[in-house]
């Protein structure tokens, strides 16, 4: 499924008033030519869309930020078609390819994307690239904890309020006025955050940490993530089977 990034979108709306119907043609051809293809997971129940990983996600995300021209293949991951087998023997995704070599890994790919097309750059300092590298792991902790007094849930905040601490020093985003790689890192995360402790926990953010609310609304309004989401009965039908029985304990 040909997915046109915001660049080509907006490319096509220009060219119809610009450019002679072979022309548009002609360019269109040699953009899909150059389309990069991306595997990535599709909807459990909707095979026709993309589902709930965050890792896909931040692939496709860098790929709209970048203006790549990008051909998604959805897979089914409940029952893994044998040609993707063949580029993926592990059957992981993202993985997508590149110089006729496919590629997995988001690290290693959004790398690759970033030295293959420098402009615009979505490089992050180095100081700033581990910044919230913690909360989803933290969020998983809380997400798949069955003991209220463990920690899990002060371990998270703790890490939240370390990014609001980031933000109200640095922000809007982690590397300041501009979106990087770190920002497309991180708001997938948040995003499953959101919902799946939202709809399995009852659990929000704290209002107080405003600055983390502000950057969730800054990242999940940019049309490159509107257009590459997935719906929110997506994720949640995604954790649910990682929380399954999940009960609090409470002491006697």
């Amino acid at each position: 499924m040909f997915k046109p990034c915001l660049w080509c979108r907006s490319f096509d709306l220009c060219s119809l008033n610009k450019l002679s119907g072979e022309s548009v043609i002609r360019s269109w051809i040699t953009i899909m030519a150059e389309a990069l293809v991306v595997c990535v997971k599709s909807a459990a129940g909707a095979p026709d869309k993309p589902g709930d990983c965050p890792f896909c996600q931040r692939v496709l995300l860098t790929l709209e930020e970048k203006h790549v021209p990008y051909d998604t293949k959805l897979v089914n991951l409940s029952d893994k078609p044998e040609w993707f087998l063949q580029i993926s023997p592990e059957g992981k995704v993202p993985v997508i390819k590149i110089d006729d070599k496919w590629v997995p890994d988001s690290d290693v790919i959004t790398q690759i994307l970033e030295e293959k097309y420098p402009e615009p750059s979505l490089a992050t300092p180095l100081e700033k690239a581990s910044v919230g590298s913690k909360i989803f792991s933290t969020f998983i902790g809380f997400l798949k904890s069955h003991d209220i007094n463990d920690g899990s849930e002060q371990a998270l905040l703790n890490e939240l309020c370390a990014l609001d601490e980031h933000l109200k020093a640095n922000g809007p985003f982690i590397n300041g006025e501009k979106i990087s790689a770190v920002d497309l890192s991180l708001a997938p995360k948040l995003y499953h955050l959101k919902i799946a402790l939202g709809h399995f926990k009852k659990w929000s953010i704290p209002e107080e940490l405003s600055h983390v609310h502000n950057y969730m609304k800054a990242l999940f309004s940019r049309e490159s993530f509107v257009h590459t989401q997935a719906s929110e009965e997506c994720v949640i039908a995604g954790w649910a089977p990682k929380v399954a029985g999940w009960a609090p304990k409470v002491n006697a």
